[in-house]
Order: C-alpha cells, then structure tokens, then sequence
C-alpha cells in the first residue's frame, strides 16, 4: 500500500530511542542466525519458537524434538522470527519511523512493555481467529501494527514522507496516511484476504496498540498533536534586523 520513508517529528522526552534501536538490532540478528542455518534448523526454529494455534490451544501437541520452550511463551518469541529479507525489512522501516516518537511518548521501559503486549495481542486475536490452525504464525507485524495505532493518536497531524504503490513519493499528515492502512486491515480480514498474512494479527495490534497508549503514556504527554516539536533543521527563525551598509564612491581607474 505504501512505505514510510521519514516524519518530521522530533524527541521531546528522551535523547535516544535506544529501545527502538534494540528491537531491530535483536530482530536482525534472530533472522541471520536462523536464515544462515541449515534448512532443518530453520524448519526447526520456525515451529519451535513460532506461534502455533492449534499447539497453543492444546488441540495438537508438538513432537518432543520441536520442544525448545512452554508453549505460552511463543505468544512473544514469534514476533522475533521472519520468514526473507522482506518481511523482515517491511517491519523494521516500520519501526524505525514511528518507533522512536511512540517510545519517546511512553519512555524506554514502558515502551518495551507495550511492544511485547501487542506482539502477544496480535498473536492472541490471530489464535482465537482460528484455534485449529497448524501453521506458525511468524513475523513482528503485530507489535508493529500497534506502534502505528499508538503514533496515529499521538500524533496524527504529523507530516510523512511515503512512497505510495512503491514508486510515487508524497508528504501527507499522519491521519491520512495511517488511518487508511489501519482501514486496509480490516478490510482485508474481512474480505479473507492473502492466506499468506495474518490480518487477524495486524488486527489485533492495533487493538491492543490502542488501548495500550492510553494507559501507559507520560502524564504530560499530550494526544492529537497538541504540540509538535518541530526539528532544529526545518525551523525557521524570525529575521533579525540588519543595519544598512554605507555606500563608498566607488573609484574609477583609467584616464580622466
């Protein structure tokens, strides 16, 4: 649908969204150690430490050699797994555009917290969506899903750069650009969509996203924009005054 490219919004709270930086460090590594492997250890990873409704719900068990972890704790390890350099480049860029204000917005810690939270609420919504369901559920989407909820109503009428359809480059306000991927989601989910993406998961995020930034925000830490801190190299000061310049004759050279 489109590709956030940068948002014109600075820090207000913290100096560094170091949280931000983490998650993506740890997802990129996670998915260099279990692409670089072996193609058992992959399959091995995947329905280890993804999420499996059917496993979950104890309507099927996992073979004892796929027992790496307790089955509860995939609701937050599957958000650390991805299927190619896509999916996982998708969701960092993601990240890395809205994570920072939203984690500025709520603080490291609290940040941390409410990331997990949506990974968990995504794989929860996308379980009871389907109980059945033997397939590993994998990839950040959910926790990402709920960190554009988080930023559209902190800051809708931040202005995005976006590369809408993959080609064409345009500068809109948050609510536009994000209220119609949240849209998108339900109505993929409605519709059955791709088999291939869990909207249900997206869905759930968002769900939980929302909520979450309510109760786990700064108490000083306004919603719908209220104020916006513009970055240092886009503000523009007021002209100060400036003395006019004495003319001087100029002088002539040559003959008379």
């Amino acid at each position: 649908m489109f590709i956030p490219l940068h948002d014109a919004n600075s820090l207000k709270y913290i100096k560094l969204q170091y949280v931000t930086f983490g998650l993506i460090a740890i997802n990129v590594v996670v998915f260099l150690l279990t692409t670089l492997g072996s193609q058992d250890f992959n399959e091995a990873t995947l329905i280890g430490f993804g999420y499996i409704p059917s496993v979950v719900f104890d309507v099927a068990e996992l073979p004892p050699e796929y027992i790496y972890i307790p089955e509860s704790f995939s609701y937050v390890t599957y958000a650390f797994l991805h299927g190619d350099i896509f999916h996982l480049g998708g969701n960092m860029l993601f990240l890395w555009v809205f994570g920072d204000n939203v984690e500025d917005a709520l603080g490291h810690f609290r940040f941390l917290v409410f990331y997990l939270l949506c990974a968990v609420g995504g794989a929860l919504v996308h379980g009871l969506v389907d109980t059945g369901s033997q397939m590993p559920l994998i990839g950040a989407s959910g926790a990402i899903a709920g960190v554009v909820a988080a930023y559209l109503i902190l800051h809708p009428r931040v202005k995005i750069w976006v590369l809408a359809f993959a080609r064409i480059p345009l500068r809109l306000p948050a609510y536009i650009v994000l209220a119609l991927w949240i849209v998108f989601q339900f109505l993929m989910f409605a519709a059955g969509g791709e088999d291939q993406v869990s909207w249900a998961c997206h869905i759930g995020g968002i769900i939980t996203g929302t909520v979450l930034v309510f109760i786990l925000k700064r108490r000083d830490q306004p919603l719908l924009d209220r104020e916006i801190v513009t970055p240092r190299s886009v503000r523009v000061e007021q002209p100060s005054a400036v003395e006019p310049v004495e003319t001087q004759p100029v002088p002539r050279w040559g003959r008379q």
